[in-house]
């Protein structure tokens, strides 16, 4: 069940769900990137907000995917685009460049510089992640 806060009008998951409580235009994360990152942004987007109860929320650094809690963030870099997502186990496999325990999880994170390495593994990691929440 979400919730739309009366302040910033930003729907989200529950009641006094803590949030960045002012807009941030998804454009303004991009300005300065190539049109390269927001292409691979923009496939990922396609994809994830299709899910069910999938909500999204910017803030001045990063874009935030939620369902009960958040399992995708996007942080929009000059050259790349950092993703960190959640999963039962740690990947020490490439893409993945970190992983690392996060209470009973493991928070892990790949940089995506061009569209041709946003391989389908990475939406499997994704939904993976989507589905731990």
């Amino acid at each position: 069940m979400s919730w739309t806060c009366p302040q910033c009008e930003r729907e989200l998951p529950w009641t006094d769900f803590r949030h960045y409580c002012q807009r941030v235009s998804l454009d303004s994360l991009f300005e300065g990137r190539s049109e390269e990152l927001v292409l691979v942004f923009d496939k990922i987007l396609a994809e994830v907000a299709d899910w069910p109860k999938v909500l999204i929320s910017t803030t001045p650094n990063c874009i935030v995917f939620y369902r009960r809690t958040g399992f995708l963030v996007i942080r929009p870099m000059k050259k790349w685009l950092d993703l960190k997502f959640y999963s039962k186990a740690p990947h020490k496999e490439k893409p993945v460049i970190n992983s690392k325990p996060a209470g009973k999880k493991y928070e892990n994170h790949i940089r995506l510089e061009s569209l041709d390495q946003l391989k389908p593994a990475i939406f499997v990691y994704l939904r993976e992640s989507y589905a731990l929440i």
